[in-house]
């Protein structure tokens, strides 16, 4: 036997009609499951990818490893150079950088 089949007997009650409310209550645990869990996190990551489509030279970014610095170019290979530092540049992948907090803010002030 699989397991949905097993939930579906555990959670159904001697009546007749407790199949159908089993089926049901793993219906509404799965809407609730979507609702507050995935389309939250898929909202996020569209808006992530927007703003990484955005990031225009001299940003400030925030790598995911944590190094703050400005974005000095951006290649069409999907990667950035980032200046940490004065004449210290870095080449890092476009999805492992970030707007840094900073900017996000000043962004919705104006």
């Amino acid at each position: 036997m699989n397991l949905l089949s097993l939930l579906l007997q555990a959670a159904a009650p001697a009546g007749q009609g407790g199949g159908m409310s089993g089926i049901l209550m793993m219906v509404l645990i799965f809407v609730v499951f979507y609702f507050f869990m995935i389309r939250p996190q898929q909202k996020r990551q569209k808006e992530i990818k927007k703003q990484r489509e955005n990031m225009q030279v001299g940003d400030k970014v925030v790598t995911s490893g944590g190094i703050y610095g400005k974005i000095r170019e951006i290649k069409e290979d999907n990667t950035v150079i980032i200046e940490i530092a004065e004449n210290v540049r870095i080449k890092v992948d476009k999805s492992s950088v970030f707007l840094s907090l900073q900017d996000a803010q000043q962004g919705q002030q104006k």
